[in-house]
């Protein structure tokens, strides 16, 4: 009778359990959906032409499109070559943002494209494989009436890649180029209010620069920023989940550290991607909005990479140890040929972030997509890392291939165990079937919001009820993996209850006063885990 009662309450706990996760789960979706604006804002942007054919007699180098000081200006190129201005004396100037707006540093950061506007001329034909030369400036201010302040100057070549759909005749002059983006600069902070970008085109024949790249008629850039709204949001949830993970985490390690015996790996891997799940959550960008960090987004990426990649060597490890007559379990450098792929394509793209990112800390216009030897380079690390992720799944599939059909092989001897022993094996394979399908579940859902988010128009209307989908995606899927980490931890902890001589122990078959241990990794006495308590029912049935 009392087994009975403990096999109801495990299986009420577990659906409880189960239930209050899955609550979680929908309020972060519906955070994202209802309550958060769309995560990143974009605005197009339409260049000046200023004059500036006398350069030194400008109190400032920096030409403003509009305002009280603003430049004097071109309506077109015809005007300029009535009036005899050359190609060097022009300057495209961007104010960010609009006018009557100021920039936020709840933004978080700008990204811009650029656009160029090509017009076809028979003299001035688009050369193939032709490279435009960029003299590019960025500078800030808080006032209006302040001087502009220089955060950034470089000199930059850009590979067009246009085409024409029409007979190049001379019917045909004066019709636009069908031309790609080009990258423009990416700055990981919005610490001003405002922002001015000047662009040169210099001209030098001599040298070949900026001949034989058609009639520009216009640049035109478009800034995307994250939402003001989203930012307070995302937040938010950071700060909310940070202490949720630590208190779980340090429940965990205290339950492991108090057993008689050493941690064994499969714990110190879970501790591990807690560790990288709470370094992810630390609210760290609460001081981007006071301080102008512009690395915070080279910083996400690293801290992203460490959480996947000890994901990957959780879930390689997971399937090892629980390879239940293996030799060669609680030991990391078994898992060398398996753990080696992740390593060397973190690293590939790590260097690969370092290469674009890392760069754009003291050039925000540098993009290493923009010379052959930088998009070799870059390609390279990219190819390596997916040939390492290749191997890795099939290091991974080979060997929860290998986990079920050891399963299998178990669960046709298992009437023939004694109790104890075969209360083990079924326990082992029930959490394995169950945090099988808890990862699936969580992959399957990652992909799936990934693919709506892409194909949708960002947002659902049902009534007077919208929906935005890329924001619930978000925060979804990240709520998400923090509940994922947070159920590994509570189902793995280590119990040291002790449930007596006649309802647990007396079952199981083993010495009064002893519990059985139901890790991967050994199988003498030290206490039980959540997930045996958890599933006493499933695992005695």
């Amino acid at each position: 009778m009392a087994g009975a009662i403990i096999e109801n309450m495990s299986t009420r706990k577990l659906c409880i359990v189960g239930g209050i996760l899955l609550v979680f789960q929908v309020i972060a979706f519906l955070v994202g959906g209802l309550i958060a604006p769309s995560p990143t804002t974009a605005v197009p942007y339409m260049s000046v032409k200023c004059i500036d054919v006398r350069k030194n007699h400008h109190k400032t180098k920096w030409l403003m499109p509009w305002g009280p000081n603003h430049c004097k200006k071109l309506k077109d190129f015809d005007e300029a070559v009535s009036r005899q201005i050359e190609a060097n004396d022009i300057v495209f100037a961007v104010h960010i943002p609009l006018p009557s707006k100021e920039m936020s540093p709840w933004f978080q950061f700008m990204l811009f494209i650029m656009q160029l506007d090509i017009a076809f001329k028979m003299d001035n034909d688009l050369k193939e494989n032709a490279e435009v030369t960029l003299d590019v400036s960025l500078a800030y201010r808080d006032d209006m009436f302040d001087d502009w302040e220089e955060i950034a100057h470089a000199i930059e070549i850009r590979k067009l890649k246009c085409t024409f759909g029409s007979p190049k005749t001379v019917e045909s002059e004066g019709r636009h180029y069908d031309c790609d983006f080009l990258p423009f600069m990416e700055i990981g902070s919005v610490a001003h209010k405002y922002y001015l970008i000047n662009i040169r085109l210099p001209v030098n024949d001599r040298k070949g620069i900026n001949v034989g790249i058609g009639e520009i008629k216009d640049i035109r850039l478009v800034g995307i920023h994250q939402n003001g709204g989203f930012t307070k949001v995302w937040f938010a949830m950071k700060t909310f989940l940070t202490p949720s993970i630590l208190i779980i985490m340090v429940w965990y390690w205290r339950r492991i550290t108090l057993m008689t015996r050493a941690p064994v790996l499969l714990e110190k891997v879970i501790f591990a991607l807690g560790i990288s799940m709470t370094f992810i959550n630390i609210p760290v960008e609460w001081f981007s909005i006071g301080f102008d960090w512009t690395w915070m987004l080279l910083f996400g990426d690293i801290r992203q990479g460490i959480f996947y990649a000890m994901l990957l060597s959780f879930w390689i490890i997971f399937c090892g140890e629980h390879m239940m007559d293996q030799n060669e379990r609680n030991r990391l450098s078994g898992y060398w040929k398996q753990v080696g792929p992740i390593a060397v394509g973190s690293f590939c793209l790590f260097v690969f972030d370092m290469c674009e990112r890392g760069v754009q800390l003291k050039n925000p216009f540098y993009s290493i997509w923009t010379t052959e030897v930088g998009t070799e380079l870059a390609m390279a690390f990219i190819i390596v890392a997916g040939i390492c992720l290749c191997l890795y799944f099939l290091f991974l599939c080979f060997m929860v291939f290998q986990v079920f059909r050891n399963i299998s092989g178990k669960q046709s001897s298992l009437p023939a165990m004694s109790k104890a022993r075969r209360l083990h094996y079924e326990g082992l394979i029930f959490r394995f079937k169950f945090l099988m399908l808890i990862t699936l579940a969580c992959a399957a859902m990652t992909v799936i919001f990934f693919i709506v988010s892409q194909v949708t128009e960002g947002h659902w209307k049902w009534g007077d009820v919208t929906i935005q989908v890329n924001s619930a995606f978000f925060t979804g899927i990240y709520g998400m993996w923090n509940l994922y980490v947070f159920a590994l931890m509570f189902l793995y902890a280590p119990s040291h209850k002790n449930y007596g001589e006649d309802q647990s122990n007396g079952d199981l078959g083993v010495n009064s006063g002893e519990e059985l241990q139901l890790t991967t990794t050994i199988t003498h006495v030290d206490g039980p885990t959540e997930v045996y308590k958890l599933a006493r029912k499933e695992a005695q049935e």
